[in-house]
């Protein structure tokens, strides 16, 4: 059976992740509150983010960057896209 969580980014029960996704408190707070729906959005963000501000995820500051942003996607309201972003039709 899945396991199921109260998700955060999408309003209602949903079937949650499998594993920790990220190191650390935030880590285990994304596992509790996010479901894969959630997760899959947030990785389409994420490669958004990435390609549009040319960020190299290996990179501290980019690491960092990309951290902030997260918590802003699912606990804070949201992340915004860069300035100018129009979507591939």
């Amino acid at each position: 059976m899945a396991r199921m969580v109260k998700c955060v980014l999408l309003g209602r029960e949903a079937e949650g992740l499998d594993w920790v996704p990220y190191p650390g408190e935030l880590g285990k707070r994304l596992y509790d509150n996010v479901s894969k729906e959630a997760w899959q959005r947030w990785l389409a963000h994420q490669t958004m983010l990435i390609n549009e501000y040319r960020l190299t995820p290996i990179e501290p500051k980019a690491r960092k960057f990309l951290e902030e942003e997260m918590e802003k996607f699912f606990f804070f309201g949201g992340s915004t896209k860069p300035e100018g972003f129009t979507p591939e039709e």
